[in-house]
């Protein structure tokens, strides 16, 4: 075999200009505030834009979503394409990937899907309200979790709601246990959401790992905005964001000044387009006169 034959086969995931587990441990042994947004529905040319000024994390879910478990191999070929598709805009941002509940359902489809995603080009995966038992099992297997303590967000919110915790000692320090426990099994940082600004800032003070706060006020290790929520997209804005731009007023704008450029024959002009060339217009004419249909 030539010295040089299958040197582009790449062995590993790994990449030393991507923002991986690692980096952003050592955001937080240096004090730096870390930046992670969720684009939600918006996609990921959102994601492209908040890679371009330096944003840390990308949260992103599956865009399909999954209702029956016939629906499973569908859904697990849509999470692939849909981390691909990110990571296609991307090449530096930490992808963290919201994991579908089934795929952690057992400890083997837990390693056995997020492996898969790994090599699809996440950074790390997030099974929302994870047992110690399976995150360990996970993370045993080396699979890099970035996971979420305090309110769940998600469909477990049938059964819990979506509510404000650690408002008691007690409760609080049920999400203290519930982060060291996470921390103690493997997990490589977390998000809190939905807990007071002291109880998030004193256990992400206490905690090794990285912990940015959503939905919470608190400094933390860094914050997290879901974007629907940065462009104003939201119905009603929740108490908790920041609307730093208005989207949708802009999107209808330009979608508005379009269609009247159309109607009114504006749009297109002479320059978006080009000519055929003279001889080779006058033959096409000619054979579509001869034409019979």
């Amino acid at each position: 075999m030539a010295d040089n034959e299958h040197a582009d086969i790449k062995m590993s995931t790994a990449s030393k200009s991507r923002k991986n587990l690692a980096y952003l441990q050592k955001m937080k042994d240096n004090g730096e505030k870390i930046v992670q947004m969720c684009p939600a529905e918006l996609g990921p040319f959102f994601a492209m834009a908040a890679e371009m000024v330096g944003c840390d994390i990308c949260r992103i879910p599956s865009m399909l979503s999954l209702r029956s478990s016939s629906r499973l191999d569908e859904e697990m070929v849509a999470c692939s394409l849909t981390i691909q598709k990110f990571r296609e805009y991307t090449k530096i941002i930490h992808i963290n990937f919201y994991m579908p509940t089934p795929t952690y359902a057992t400890k083997d489809k837990a390693v056995r899907w997020a492996a898969e995603w790994v090599f699809d080009g996440a950074d790390s995966m997030l099974p929302m309200g994870i047992t110690n038992d399976v995150l360990k099992h996970m993370t045993d297997n080396y699979v890099p979790v970035y996971g979420h303590i305090g309110a769940i967000s998600g469909w477990q919110t049938n059964a819990t709601g979506y509510k404000r915790v650690g408002k008691t000692a007690e409760d609080a320090f049920r999400v203290f246990k519930w982060g060291y426990e996470y921390q103690e099994n493997g997990m490589g940082g977390m998000t809190i959401e939905l807990t007071p600004m002291e109880v998030s800032q004193a256990i992400a003070e206490k905690l090794r790992v990285p912990v940015v706060s959503i939905a919470g006020g608190a400094p933390c290790d860094g914050s997290e905005m879901v974007d629907m929520d940065t462009f104003g997209v939201m119905p009603k804005p929740a108490s908790h964001s920041k609307t730093y731009a208005q989207l949708l007023p802009f999107l209808c704008d330009a979608y508005g000044d379009w269609a009247d450029d159309v109607r009114d024959g504006v749009y297109p002009e002479e320059k978006h387009g080009y000519h055929m060339d003279p001889t080779e217009l006058e033959k096409f004419k000619d054979m579509m006169d001869k034409f019979e249909g």
